[in-house]
């Protein structure tokens, strides 16, 4: 399937999307192999797609945006996609530990597979690999850096209620 690629500028720097006519299939913090489009004019679901994640990304970094709306097209493992199913229930400002998410997919020992699979999350923000943590408390890793990762869980606390 085909696929292109948009460079968005954002409040956390450049952001690489990538969609096919099924949804978004990437959001990157590097470029990636996919043909770019300079702009978001045209009628192809491809470009309606970037355009929405444009307009929903930009609306989560500015606190007006607490859950995605996009149709995603997401390539991995049976495994990899249970986990970012479980990933998109961590409530908008809450976190969960590598664990956590290993007993919710009813194997305590997976916390190192649960890991990998985050790291493999092709649109990290969107399925908010972000809010796993080590169970110490400890960040652990993140494809953006950890100064993003930060960033991230500071703004969903500005925005909770709590």
């Amino acid at each position: 399937m085909n696929k292109i690629q948009f460079i968005m500028n954002s409040t956390i720097g450049k952001l690489y999307l990538v969609a096919s006519d099924k949804g978004l299939t990437g959001l990157f913090w590097e470029i990636k192999d996919f043909p770019i489009v300079q702009n978001l004019k045209g009628k192809s679901p491809a470009i309606r797609i970037l355009k929405k994640a444009q307009k929903e990304v930009t609306e989560y970094l500015s606190g007006e945006r607490v859950d995605f709306n996009l149709p995603l097209d997401l390539e991995g493992t049976d495994f990899q996609k249970k986990v970012w199913a479980e990933l998109l229930r961590i409530p908008y400002g809450k976190t969960r530990s590598y664990k956590d998410i290993a007993k919710k997919l009813k194997d305590e020992n997976a916390s190192r597979a649960v890991g990998t699979a985050n790291g493999k999350n092709p649109v990290s923000l969107i399925v908010p690999c972000h809010r796993v943590i080590n169970t110490g408390g400890s960040l652990g890793g993140y494809a953006g850096g950890l100064h993003i990762k930060t960033h991230l869980l500071n703004l969903e606390k500005l925005y909770t209620d709590e």
